[in-house]
């Protein structure tokens, strides 16, 4: 199985006068892997994924999608990703059918039945002129065009925006269909849940600067305990520490956060005294609050 990566950053940086967009960005992203963006407005998640569509160009440092550079061989790179900006530019003048239809017959490996398909599974009437579509359709239809392209690279920024639940489930599986089919997703979302359901790996971006990488499979294996004690805490175990466990307490409430199996650890807390418990796995919330909560001044 080819493990090289099929988009890779050494150092990418993108400077606007005295203000840095992003920071030496350094990412290498695997074939049939949906990788996240997360980060709030101006965290720099846009400005990578326009260097790697190429509409900019770096300050410093490089970015490659399937070997090709993302400024210097633009068109390439253009051929092998199919993408959707976070506010895409569709044709108000004609009928959703015909936006699929153009974007079908544009690019040679455009699929207009699929398109079609697509529109359908994500509930849109592409009978009706564009100009009448409301915000959320008109995401549908251009979520229908990118997705019906049989590219190995798509880039999605921020796709859901403005979708319903429903539907943003319905998208979460059509991401998970093109992963299978061996197809890479790049995706940036606000939706912490989304982002949790699809992805393999994430990374947070904090002020332009890539500050924490996250390996999905591991967090979900991690559970976050609670308990209330009528008595004094003993030491965590030493093979506790050893496998990551970690304890906070505070006025007899305690927290621990244990990766992997929970059996030796409910062991050990079955010997305190105990009022309550509660177990719960770790969210990519915490993992993002990590990041982003900011002290009060």
């Amino acid at each position: 199985m080819d493990t090289d990566p099929v988009i890779n950053t050494e150092a990418l940086t993108k400077r606007y006068g005295s203000v840095t967009a992003l920071a030496a960005c350094d990412l290498a992203i695997r074939p049939a892997e949906v990788f996240g963006l997360l980060g709030p407005n101006g965290s720099g998640k846009t400005t990578l994924l326009r260097l790697l569509m190429g509409f900019l160009r770096p300050s410093a440092g490089r970015a490659r999608v399937q070997g090709f550079d993302c400024y210097r061989q633009s068109v390439e790179v253009h051929r092998r990703v199919a993408y959707m900006p976070a506010e895409a530019k569709l044709f108000r003048q004609m009928r959703g059918r015909d936006v699929l239809r153009f974007f079908a017959e544009v690019r040679p490996n455009g699929d207009y039945q699929r398109a079609l398909q697509m529109a359908d599974r994500l509930s849109l009437e592409v009978n009706r002129q564009v100009a009448y579509y409301s915000t959320g359709m008109r995401q549908k239809l251009a979520l229908a065009a990118v997705l019906a392209c049989n590219t190995p690279i798509v880039i999605l920024d921020e796709p859901t925006a403005n979708l319903d639940p429903t539907v943003r489930s319905e998208v979460a599986r059509m991401i998970a269909e093109a992963r299978d089919a061996g197809r890479t997703v790049l995706l940036s979302s606000h939706v912490l849940s989304e982002v949790e359901q699809c992805c393999d790996r994430v990374v947070v971006l904090r002020r332009g600067e890539l500050v924490h990488t996250q390996d999905m499979s591991h967090l979900r294996r991690q559970h976050r305990i609670r308990a209330e004690l009528t008595g004094p805490i003993q030491p965590l175990p030493a093979h506790l520490v050893e496998q990551g466990a970690c304890i906070e307490s505070h006025n007899g409430q305690l927290t621990v956060t244990a990766p992997g199996e929970l059996s030796a650890l409910l062991g050990w807390l079955a010997t305190l005294p105990l009022r309550e418990l509660s177990i719960e796995p770790v969210s990519l919330q915490v993992v993002y609050d990590r990041y982003h909560e900011e002290p009060a001044e």
